[in-house]
């Protein structure tokens, strides 16, 4: 790799704090710790600018391009190690282990969909009546998902009702 011809020894230590340490520590607080104790923020400001510092900015786009070709992550490398635990699980009886890492490679190739539903509305403000209008109402909305009670006698315990209620009124 080789460090760029005109980097000084702060600046690459600004670089190295940065890329090492990314999402534990500001830029401000690499570019401190590298050296640049007045105007720490304005440093690391500049040293990330292209314009200003392109040395800088080239030698940290060579440490990510090393750090990601190391550590890096694609999809054939993650379905494989998942595979590789599942397998050392199963091999060791870890069952539940051994599922997990099955599930998380079922996630990872797209067999699961995560699914969730958001009800509104309240069933304790509406009426007897409009609670069986809206039973009936999805029960024939979804009739080749819901499949418990047959139909004739959801049909006939609904006319049931109608009926104790128009003699009730009566």
């Amino acid at each position: 790799m080789g460090l760029p011809k005109n980097l000084t020894e702060r600046q690459q230590k600004f670089a190295e704090l940065l890329v090492y340490n990314e999402g534990r520590k500001s830029p401000s607080e690499c570019a401190y710790e590298a050296g640049y104790k007045t105007r720490p923020r304005q440093t690391a400001s500049e040293l990330r600018n292209p314009k200003i510092a392109p040395l800088v900015v080239q030698y940290i786009g060579e440490l990510r391009a090393e750090i990601q070709e190391k550590y890096g992550i694609n999809f054939e490398k993650h379905i494989g190690e998942l595979a590789k635990l599942r397998e050392d699980a199963r091999a060791k009886g870890a069952w539940s282990a051994a599922i997990n890492a099955e599930i998380a490679r079922g996630k990872a190739g797209g067999l699961y969909v995560d699914q969730k539903l958001v009800l509104s509305g309240n069933l304790d403000n509406m009426s007897e009546k409009e609670l069986e209008s809206k039973m009936k109402q999805i029960l024939d909305d979804h009739k080749t998902l819901i499949n418990i009670t047959p139909e004739e006698e959801i049909k006939e315990s609904i006319k049931e009702s109608d009926l104790d209620s128009d003699s009730e009124q009566s």
